[in-house]
């Protein structure tokens, strides 16, 4: 959205988050008063109750506001909003409790109304906030509230961020013109396109743009300060997305050194305590959740047997933590003559010249004719992997981390696999909820050094939930 709508959106939730929170209130006051047989502790009339509570609800608000529940990045991310909100309905049941002793008056006709308004006002906001996010959804379905953006670049990441962007009822960016060479642009891309970047910056208005995403620093500084004045000149936002994205890791520092600014590189917080931490939290889910992946695993070697003849695993030697060679255990998803043999050899030789290309290019094919049915079923579902729990029980693996990768695959890394090589790979990654299959090489690259860089136990956690929907839906998955 745009930094007008973004404000108008903001403002939006405070008002119904007010809202919301005066209506938990009430429900809890009801739910004990007049439905609860038991003994009051306080005769507290309903009037003096709401009084009482609409003097503190925009102390409350100002609390949400400081832990950044009106900013767009905590609304735009699911999960870290929904922590945010624990937070705040906590401090602010506190704030109402600390407020009836300093007036030292009982605000409370049980001592129970404050737990009912703590649980409540919890579950009322984050259901509030969902519908707000599908009503959002559905207005930048219909072209209301989105960012009108153009997009400057001349890499493959300048095509894979349009590609990516081009579902606007999803993302809320719509792509009205692109400066790039056309050979980055995405086939049947219906934006405007421009030869250079002097003639889109002309018709900045005339395009209505709201936002600038730049992939790619010209040699020429002078032309980079004219697309970042020229955005400024016009109050619309502006993003740069650089193509060495390790440079920028969120976790690097910008310090002066001998009068110029210097970027200290982050390497990972994947080592010492971390690791130790990450380590403990691998083997605490897989032992907790063992009932529920040994029912399934063997669910799955039985259907295995039934649909797809052969052995039930499939044995592949990958690069682990320091490049280590380890084996892999997944579902055989391809018929038993193929698996384990050379992809490029076996389509040469069905004479499919194309999908060899293509696996080269991409180390993926489209419509793969060496995977069975079943195997296709388990590949779209991501669950041809669930037996790689083994290798983390073992320690060769993590729950989340980088994708395993094929040992001649290491040259495709070229001099960026070191930092993904002090890390052990992962069944799941941020790479496969971001687009997975849909990604280019560079782009999966991409993602997980970011991953390495700015690894979190929130990270993980989202991540995880994340590839819930993503197994559920099989999106972008081959």
């Amino acid at each position: 959205m745009s930094r007008r709508n973004n404000k108008l959106y903001s403002l939006t939730l405070i008002l119904v988050d007010t809202l919301v929170l005066i209506a938990a209130f009430v429900i809890s006051y009801v739910a004990r008063v007049q439905y609860d047989p038991r003994p009051l502790l306080n005769n507290i009339y309903a009037f003096d109750y709401l009084g009482s509570f609409l003097l503190i609800v925009p102390f409350w608000i100002v609390v949400f506001a400081m832990i950044g529940l009106y900013h767009h990045q905590t609304y735009n991310r699911r999960l870290i909003e929904w922590s945010k909100i624990a937070v705040g309905v906590f401090i602010g049941v506190l704030l109402v409790i600390g407020w009836e002793y300093v007036i030292d008056r009982d605000l409370f006709p049980a001592r129970l109304v404050a737990v009912y308004a703590l649980v409540a006002s919890f579950m009322l906001i984050v259901i509030e906030r969902e519908i707000m996010r599908m009503i959002r959804t559905l207005s930048f379905k219909y072209g209301y509230g989105t960012k009108r953006v153009l997009l400057i670049g001349s890499s493959e990441i300048t095509e894979d961020v349009a590609r990516l962007l081009s579902d606007t009822a999803r993302s809320g960016y719509d792509i009205v013109a692109i400066a790039s060479p056309k050979k980055y642009i995405p086939h049947g891309y219906k934006a405007h396109h421009y030869a250079t970047v002097e003639e889109a910056l002309k018709n900045i208005k005339t395009d209505g743009i709201t936002a600038i995403i730049q992939t790619d620093l010209y040699e020429s500084a002078i032309r980079n300060q004219k697309i970042l004045s020229t955005a400024q000149a016009n109050h619309i936002d502006y993003s740069f997305i650089p193509a060495e994205a390790e440079f920028y890791s969120g976790r690097n520092t910008v310090d002066v050194f001998v009068g110029y600014p210097m970027i200290s590189v982050y390497q990972t917080p994947l080592i010492g305590w971390g690791a130790i931490l990450k380590r403990c939290v691998d083997v605490t889910l897989v032992i907790i959740t063992a009932p529920l992946w040994l029912v399934v695993m063997l669910a799955f070697a039985i259907f295995q047997k039934i649909f797809n003849p052969g052995p039930v695993f499939f044995v592949n030697t990958r690069l682990g933590k320091y490049g280590k060679k380890i084996k892999i255990l997944k579902f055989r998803s391809m018929k038993s003559e193929y698996s384990g043999q050379d992809a490029i050899a076996i389509f040469q030789q069905m004479g499919r010249d194309d999908l060899a290309q293509e696996y080269a290019a991409t180390r993926k094919v489209t419509k793969d004719p060496r995977i069975t049915r079943f195997g296709q079923f388990l590949r779209v579902t991501s669950l041809d992997e669930l037996p790689q729990i083994i290798n983390v029980l073992k320690g060769d693996m993590s729950i989340v981390g980088p994708r395993p990768i094929l040992p001649d695959e290491k040259n495709f890394y070229r001099n960026r696999g070191s930092l993904l090589f002090s890390v052990k790979p992962g069944i799941t990654g941020l790479w496969q909820v971001s687009g997975r299959s849909d990604l280019s090489f560079e782009g999966r690259v991409d993602l997980e050094l970011y991953y390495a860089q700015n690894w979190s136990f929130w990270l993980d956690l989202r991540i995880l939930f994340k590839t819930i929907g993503v197994v559920l839906f099989g999106r972008g998955a081959r």
